[in-house]
């Protein structure tokens, strides 16, 4: 058990060493904020844990002796921290100074603020925002999800245009600042996810039982993206589709999901066959196994959503739900910038 200060600063790694020595010594330097470092090595068979051990003696280390994924590895360590708040921050993450200030007071201003995340931007080219999460998540009215700063997958360059604090409706979870205790309320994060939007269902989950999700920009960190799952990879794919329904079973309301998730399925059929017109094949075809995987395990997905719904409040948080189609202004209107949508969310 490691009992952190106010804030416990939790990097879960993979073979991560080479991200350690590039990116640790800041994270470390900067704790002086009032953070503890807590790295987990997620049963890496590379020599991390020596060498966290060996040249951060402040760090505290936490081994995993099976890796069974991303979600997984988390829902497992920060059953072993005992603190205020968690930042959950993947190892290719580069930190900046005076990076934890400002969302550590904001989450210290507002008690129903139950998560936020910084403004993230891409490591190899620092003018852009970073796809996993740029300035703060979203979902249309069709369960589509998508950030300031990333629609699909156009990228923006910062210009400072989203240099506010603002609820939004999911926080990127490669740096997510979170309440420990509404955290475990909730039921954290779900490790049958196993990779990919299991942070988009926790912050779906602590919406719907009425808190709010933020997005401070006067926060900056970098992200190398892409080095446990590559970006376009068959097996992001396959999490991509098969996790997007698990999103819809477990946390649209009965009356949405009656039509929404026919609509969905017809929606990723048409994905599927313009893939193959592509000549896509192997992405054809993981449309398919990721379909049949969620079928296959319908009875599981279905207890999922059981335990989710117990915890939804009479009153959900709905600010940061984009009630038009991101797909419809994308392909059908052109508009692939944020500011294009003519729509904007609440201010924290």
């Amino acid at each position: 058990m490691v009992t952190a200060q106010d804030t416990a600063v939790v990097i879960l790694s993979y073979n991560g060493k080479k991200w350690h020595e590039l990116f640790l010594p800041l994270i470390v330097a900067e704790s002086t904020a009032g953070y503890t470092v807590v790295v987990v090595d997620n049963a890496s068979t590379d020599d991390t844990a020596d060498y966290i051990r060996q040249n951060f003696p402040t760090v505290s280390l936490l081994q995993i002796p099976i890796n069974k994924g991303f979600a997984n590895g988390y829902a497992v360590a920060l059953q072993q921290i005992q603190s205020k708040y968690y930042v959950l921050l993947s190892a290719d993450f580069e930190v900046t100074p005076g990076w934890f200030a400002p969302l550590y007071t904001a989450m210290e201003a507002d008690i129903q603020l139950a998560a936020c995340q910084p403004k993230i931007k891409y490591w190899r080219e620092r003018e852009k925002f970073e796809y996993a999460g740029a300035a703060g998540g979203f979902k249309d009215n069709l369960g589509y999800m998508f950030c300031r700063g990333r629609i699909l997958d156009e990228i923006e360059e910062d210009h400072g245009q989203y240099d506010d604090h603002i609820e939004i409706f999911w926080a990127s979870g490669g740096c997510l600042f979170v309440r420990a205790d509404l955290y475990h309320m909730v039921g954290g994060l779900d490790a049958d996810f196993y990779a990919h939007m299991e942070e988009i269902d926790l912050c779906w989950r602590l919406k719907n039982a009425g808190y709010k999700i933020g997005y401070i920009g006067s926060s900056t960190v970098y992200h190398v993206g892409g080095s446990v799952i590559s970006y376009g990879s068959p097996q992001k794919l396959f999490y991509n589709f098969r996790n997007s329904l698990v999103l819809l079973l477990k946390n649209e309301s009965l009356g949405r999901l009656l039509w929404l998730f026919p609509f969905r399925l017809v929606l990723d059929g048409i994905a599927g066959l313009h893939l193959l017109s592509q000549g896509k094949r192997i992405e054809f075809i993981t449309v398919i196994k990721a379909h049949f995987n969620f079928y296959g395990s319908i009875g599981k997905w279905l207890k999922h959503r059981a335990a989710a719904q117990k915890i939804k409040s009479a009153h959900p948080n709905k600010n940061g739900l984009y009630k038009g189609s991101i797909i419809w202004q994308y392909y059908g209107k052109g508009q692939k910038r944020y500011n294009s949508l003519k729509w904007s969310s609440k201010s924290l």
